[in-house]
This record gives structure tokens, sequence and C-alpha cells, in this order.
């Protein structure tokens, strides 16, 4: 044992002398001093090795086979004799061993730095727990406070983007694209710290950023010579949103992608009701559809039809949006298949030989397959028992969300499905139709690079008589020479995505509890050691 702890304290063996090693209580326990050396004064560099006095410290250090250490070092006061330097006395320390004021080790000292920036608190604790190194969360998270940030070096391409702290809380993250790296952080989204920043770090040359006005107009009050690009990601995401309001507003026709085979079946089960049959429901969406429609036409926003009429917001939007009011009737959803569905007809035939008992059946079934319960074929058989036939699966209609991913999916990347459903859709809705040529102009622009057709292609979005693509493109306009930066060339905001990946994992490593500061403290560490430390 005694070899394995000479052996840690062999680095410092020029300076530092070992004079004893023994164990108690569980603890490893060495006693050194250092040698009769010269040292440098620390604020005049001026060397001495007159003592003035001698001193213990203790230093707990990194374990050794599984025993906690603890250096007992004789360290020296010495006089610096230098005339022209105003300290009188300093104590020597030892390079790579002690710091001052440390009661820990240089490597010990590191290792609870690092256990507190990839941990946090509670996990650096018990990790220190386990490495014999007993420290409080408390005190992992004060050490991890006082570590130095790296200084920030002006970049010439800065990423910004926003993230959620909590709710509707929101925090700004600047990310160096050229090096990958969060270089600041803090809450709120507002253009005059953005813009502030970018007055005290002259020099950026080039910054990518989403569609929002605050960071647009940080940007051009703090670094109006910059270039600003308008990330393709958002442009797509916001086109996306757009196609997925336009498929809502027409869920009417959704309906149409199912072939005719499946979406109408031959005998349909009468507890189905017509559409012409009366019910609270569907009086009470009939009387909300007319009321919002009558006050719609005035112009006035949402919110204001909303606060007037004692509605959600989303409930008003849902109604403005619809065409008649069977839209908004809210349908139970069509029957999926189930691993019953092959032997539906066989239930169906023995049950009109006169076999009505649901166990026997679910046996026989068993004998040719069936793997599931006997509750599915009680429910199955229920409506035969009172003289309705077995319902059948039908395929449902798809989601506006489903639909807005078909038109933005690359068509050689859909499925033959997804493929032949889109057809029949488009065929059906030319509204749909017109807003799918749309999307497939954009996705040639953003391949190509090439931003002369936008003119010509907000037109059209302007002329298509869709409110959510009229919307887009008075956007674009606004920030048009962003949108064309972000179309034609390289610069985009993947490296702020990746960074703002990165934070989320850290706040969920500390179950979101964890400030601002020290958030930024572990986001911008964690960055520079996964760099220097792939």
């Amino acid at each position: 044992m005694s070899d394995d702890l000479v052996r840690i304290m062999s680095p410092h063996l020029d300076v530092v002398r070992v004079e004893r090693v023994w164990s108690t209580d569980g603890v490893v326990r060495i006693a050194a001093r250092t040698r009769e050396l010269t040292m440098a004064c620390p604020d005049c560099g001026h060397g001495s090795a007159r003592a003035h006095s001698r001193y213990s410290r203790t230093l707990a250090d990194v374990a050794a086979g599984g025993r906690a250490v603890l250096i007992t070092l004789g360290v020296r006061r010495l006089f610096c004799d230098s005339p022209s330097c105003g300290r009188r006395t300093f104590a020597e320390q030892v390079e790579g061993l002690t710091v001052r004021y440390q009661r820990r080790s240089t490597l010990l000292q590191h290792l609870v730095e690092m256990a507190g920036v990839l941990l946090a608190g509670r996990g650096g604790s018990r990790l220190l727990h386990i490495l014999k190194a007993p420290l409080s969360r408390t005190s992992v998270l004060l050490q991890l406070m006082r570590m130095r940030l790296p200084s920030i070096a002006t970049p010439r391409v800065l990423g910004v983007d926003d993230f959620a702290l909590y709710a509707n809380v929101y925090g700004t993250l600047l990310v160096d694209a050229d090096t990958r790296l969060p270089i600041e952080l803090w809450a709120g989204r507002d253009a005059e710290q953005l813009a502030a920043w970018l007055r005290t770090h002259p020099g950026v040359e080039v910054v990518c950023r989403d569609g929002s006005l605050v960071y647009r107009q940080g940007i051009t009050d703090g670094a109006p010579e910059a270039v600003q690009v308008s990330d393709r990601f958002h442009l797509w995401q916001g086109l996306s949103k757009r196609v997925s309001d336009i498929a809502a507003a027409h869920r009417a026709c959704l309906s149409a992608a199912v072939p005719e085979s499946d979406s109408e079946p031959a005998a349909p089960p009468p507890a189905e009701l017509s559409e012409t049959v009366d019910s609270p429901a569907r009086r009470h969406a009939k009387r909300l559809f007319e009321a919002v429609h009558s006050v719609s036409d005035s112009g006035r926003s949402l919110s204001a039809i909303a606060r007037e009429l004692g509605l959600n917001r989303r409930t008003v939007a849902k109604y403005a949006r619809a065409t008649s009011w069977q839209d908004c009737v809210r349908r139970a959803p069509p029957r999926r298949s189930t691993s019953l569905d092959p032997y539906l007809e066989y239930l169906r035939q023995r049950w009109e030989e006169g076999e009505h008992t649901a166990t026997v059946l679910h046996q026989e079934i068993v004998a040719k397959g069936y793997a599931g319960h006997y509750q599915r074929v009680k429910m199955a058989i229920a409506p035969l028992r009172r003289g309705l036939p077995i319902s059948t699966p039908r395929e449902r209609p798809p989601s506006p969300r489903q639909v807005a991913r078909w038109i933005t999916t690359t068509p050689s990347r859909r499925g033959l499905d997804a493929t032949e459903a889109l057809r029949r859709l488009l065929e059906h809705c030319p509204e749909l139709d017109r807003t799918h040529d749309l999307v497939r102009q954009f996705a040639s622009m953003l391949d190509a690079r090439d931003a002369a057709p936008l003119p010509d292609w907000l037109d059209h979005l302007a002329a298509s008589h869709l409110p959510a693509l009229d919307g887009l493109a008075k956007a674009i306009r606004e920030d048009r020479q962003a949108v064309v930066q972000g179309i034609t060339t390289p610069f985009n905001s993947g490296v702020n995505e990746g960074r703002i990946t990165d934070l989320k994992l850290q706040k969920r490593i500390m179950a979101g509890r964890a400030g601002v500061p020290l958030l930024r403290h572990r986001v911008i560490l964690m960055a520079g050691l996964r760099r220097n430390h792939p």
C-alpha cells in the first residue's frame, strides 16, 4: 500500500518529501513536508529560501485502494527580500498539489468540478461518495459555480435561438456556428438585450435565426452591418404549420383519401345514426356555428369574438374555419382492425348454425390459431344477440397533421399507400391540390438553393385565396432579404438546434430546478468538455 501512495506523490517528490504513511479508521494518511528549495514570490516573482515559519496543511486527495487519502503537508512561510515588493511574507505552494485556500489536492478538486459539470449536484454528490470523497450536493454546485467560464471570442457566424425554460417562460441561447459551442445564455427573449450583447461584441458578420420579430429587431439595432439569415428549417416548419391549418379547414374532404370500398361498407350497422337525425350535440354545434359566423364577418379578431361569446379562442377558431356546422360535430371514429377480424365470418356462420355460447366459440377459433382473449369474442358477438350484424373494421380518414406530412414529404420518400391516398384526396379537394403544388415549388427552391422564383411564388401564395398561405406570404415579404439568404447560402440554425437539445438534456438531469446561472455554467462547460474529450 505504501508503494502505491508514494507513487501518488511521485510527480512532486522533487519538492515534497514523504515522511510517514499509515492507515487508521479506513483512511490512509500521508505525512510529508516540502524540501528546502527556493520559491518565487507570487507578486514580484523574486526567489526566496529564507523561512519565516512553518505550518501544516491537511489536504484530501483521490482515493487509493478503495480508501480515502489525507495528506498532512508541512509547508514554509518565506520572506520576500525584494525591496520593491509590498508583500513581506508568502506561503509556498506545490504546483500540481496545493492551491491557495484549498483543502483538496489539485487532482481531487478537478474530480469534484468534473462531477459537478457532468452530473450536477445530486448525481455528482453520489459519485463522489462512491469515490471516497464525500461532498454534499450544495457543495458540489458551489464548486461548479466557482469555475471560470472560457473567455468569449467574437464569432464570425452567430446562431441565435430561443428555448423554453418552463411553461411560457423562454430563454435565449447564442452559439458560435464555426466552433459549434454555446457562448452565452440568458433568460427572456428581449431585443434590447440581444442588441446590447452585439454592441459589446462587434465583428459578427452573419447571424442565423428563426423568423422571430424580436431577434430580427435586436440584430438590426445591435449589428446593422451583419447579414441576417432566416433558417430554412424554420421556414419549412412554418410552411408545414400552414399546410396543417389548411387541411384542418378542409376536414370534410379528408375522408376522400379512404378507398370507397373501405369507407362505405356494404352493410352499415343500424346503430349508426343518419346525418339527419337530431341530437343535443348536433343542435349545440349548429348554434355555436351560427353564433361565431354571425360575428366573424365583422373583421374582428378571434380573441375579441371569444371574449364576446364567452368561448375559448380555440373553439372560436375551429368554428370559424369550418364551412358548415356538420364539420364541427364530433363523430365516433371507425373501428380499427384487430386480430379477431379474420375470424368474424366464421363466428357469424357458427351463430347462424345455432352456437350462441361465447366460451365455445372462443375455444373453436383458438383451435384455428386465434391468440386473443375470450372477452373480445364476447364483445364481437354482442350485436348478434340484438339482431344486428357484426361490425366490420373500416379505415380511418387521415388526420390534418397526417395529410400535412404527406404533402410536405418528398414524393420519392412516400409509401405506396400514402401516395395513393394523397392522390385520391388531391383529386377531390382543389384547395389541397393547390397547396401541394405550392409546397413542392418551395421545396424545389430549397433543394436547388435558388431564390429567383421566390417573388412569383409569393404572388401565387397571395392569389391562392387561402388565408393561411396569404399570411405566410406577408411574413416572408417583410423578412425577404433574410429568407433569400436562408435559401441561397449554406448558413443555417442546425448548430443552434443541436445545442438546445443538449441544453434540454441538462435541464432534465437537474429535474428542471436549475436557475439560469447554473444552467448557463453547465451548458457552456459541458460543451467545452465534449469538444476537448469527444
